[in-house]
């Protein structure tokens, strides 16, 4: 159900397998029909270059090799299709692939899932970082490894430290055309605030008793090492 935690590798849901399962059966049935011909075709083309060339011609021989070679590449074809249909079954159990939460599920049994439609979310549950948005003039002073408390809005305190810091963001007063030459305003504003940089603050420990949610808003304080 919606918000229910899971573990990596429980099931989320299950698509109608039955024609999959057909599929698999008539793959196999082609697979085990291909490897009766290849190997019928393999001992035809054996005999036939054991045969004396006083009793067959060069031609007969290498035209049962290349019947032979040619059932070997049907044969490996079938294998491949097995394997496809194989995949393709599998694939009607969609697991888990994290431990997390599931969340926006919009998903019931006879639905009919539509190609690329999402039905659910799993939130992973060790994913967890914070961006703290520091002024430019800041990060001379910010280096990865320096730790932080952070404060949530509902009041609890968490440890982390600087993970990274974004070597880029979106300069505003900097467009590209379409040709990616850069479009210069013939005005410019004297007055510059600082440009806020994304750093990335990593989670060292989260209590049991603190519930986190994707999205939510907290305080970050950073306190450098070199003080």
């Amino acid at each position: 159900h919606d918000n229910q935690r899971v573990k990596r590798g429980d099931l989320l849901m299950q698509i109608d397998p039955e024609h999959y399962r057909i599929a698999v059966k008539q793959a196999q049935a082609l697979l085990a029909s291909r490897k009766a011909t290849w190997e019928m075709r393999k001992l035809n083309a054996k005999r036939r270059a054991d045969m004396d060339e006083l009793v067959i011609s060069a031609e007969n021989r290498d035209d049962a090799s290349n019947v032979a070679t040619s059932a070997l590449a049907d044969y490996q074809l079938a294998q491949a299709q097995l394997e496809a249909a194989e995949l393709n079954l599998s694939r009607t159990r969609v697991l888990a692939a994290v431990d997390g939460y599931v969340t926006n599920l919009n998903v019931h049994r006879g639905d009919y899932a539509r190609i690329g439609e999402a039905k659910m979310a799993v939130v992973d549950m060790n994913s967890f970082w914070v961006y703290g948005f520091f002024e430019e003039t800041k990060l001379p002073h910010l280096n990865v490894g320096d730790p932080a408390d952070m404060q949530l809005m509902s009041g609890e305190m968490l440890k982390g430290h600087v993970e990274s810091i974004a070597r880029g963001i979106y300069d505003r007063d900097n467009p590209q055309s379409r040709e990616l030459i850069a479009d210069v305003n013939p005005t410019f504003n004297w007055v510059r605030l600082a440009q806020r940089v994304p750093v990335r603050i990593h989670l060292d420990a989260v209590p049991e008793s603190v519930l986190l949610a994707a999205g939510m808003t907290c305080t970050v304080i950073v306190r450098p090492i070199d003080g």
